[in-house]
């Protein structure tokens, strides 16, 4: 099933770009990305090793069936792959698409939507926004990200929000502010990486209201609780949902099979696979 439907990956990153993704055996990061895979069940926590060349990453891809893989570039304090390492990354590699980040509060707002604007001519296709990782964790409303939402509105990219369990504070894991920001930016494209797992009754509330928030719950949808994603996105949600593999934390070729046997309508899954991402990150 899976070579005959076409499948975009909007969550996916080489274990080589950094040590918290697996790059060094003996590191803290090694182990911890052993420890994450086994946590959402991945049947082989070693297979991530796969991805510590660009040529072993993108045959991951080819070897799962994907089209394409977004690669998302992180701006935090203790993970950062730049914008321009990311552009480096994708060129000349049609399975790769591009994801750029900016960090809030380590750029005034000048520098900050120049950096946007510099992303966008990069030919990077989003901005992925972590507050909760900050240096001073911050709600996804915070008055410190508008300058990040409105000139993504401007310049037509979607917002990647990465949410979820790993966020060190977990009052930052709360989906509500991403309600109201899609309330005051209704031209926004939202993506709500990790699915704000585990409020997944929250996350498809805010999902009904508003139909610029994009669900996408990737290595968490193997998870108790995870049911109700699939229920709405087989019904109001299948617009609106988008799926990922979140490699290097989840084995390609396991995820598409995992996923593709959850029980889905078989009139979503071109939406789903790929259709909802071809839209969000104008690929259509």
């Amino acid at each position: 099933m899976s070579a005959a439907r076409k499948i975009i990956d909007l969550r996916s990153r080489p274990s080589f770009l950094h040590e918290f993704y697996g790059s060094t055996p003996g590191t803290a990061g090694y182990d911890t990305a052993r420890w994450l895979n086994r946590r959402v069940g991945s049947h082989d926590d070693r297979h991530f090793e796969r991805g510590w060349t660009l040529d072993g990453f993108v045959a991951e891809i080819r070897a799962a069936g994907i089209a394409a893989a977004t690669v998302i570039g992180r701006d935090t304090p203790t993970v950062a792959t730049s914008n321009d390492a990311v552009a480096a990354l994708i060129a000349g590699q049609p399975e790769l698409i591009g994801i750029g980040s900016v960090d809030p509060q380590r750029l005034g707002e000048a520098e900050l939507v120049a950096e946007i604007e510099r992303a966008a001519a990069l030919g990077l296709r989003g901005i992925n926004l972590e507050p909760g990782f900050g240096a001073l964790p911050l709600h996804f409303d915070d008055a410190l990200l508008e300058p990040v939402y409105e000139t993504c509105a401007r310049l037509g990219l979607p917002v990647f929000l990465m949410t979820g369990p790993t966020t060190p504070d977990f009052r930052f894991n709360d989906p509500a502010p991403i309600g109201r920001v899609a309330r005051r930016h209704p031209d926004l494209q939202l993506v709500v990486s990790h699915g704000s797992w585990p409020y997944v009754n929250e996350i498809v509330g805010i999902a009904f209201r508003y139909a610029n928030v994009n669900v996408v719950p990737d290595m968490y949808l193997f998870l108790p609780g995870s049911g109700l994603y699939v229920e709405a996105a087989n019904g109001f949600l299948r617009e609106q949902f988008l799926f990922a593999t979140s490699f290097p934390f989840r084995a390609m070729k396991q995820t598409v099979d995992d996923f593709l046997a959850l029980g889905w309508r078989d009139e979503v899954l071109d939406a789903v696979l790929h259709g909802n991402a071809e839209r969000v990150l104008g690929l259509a």
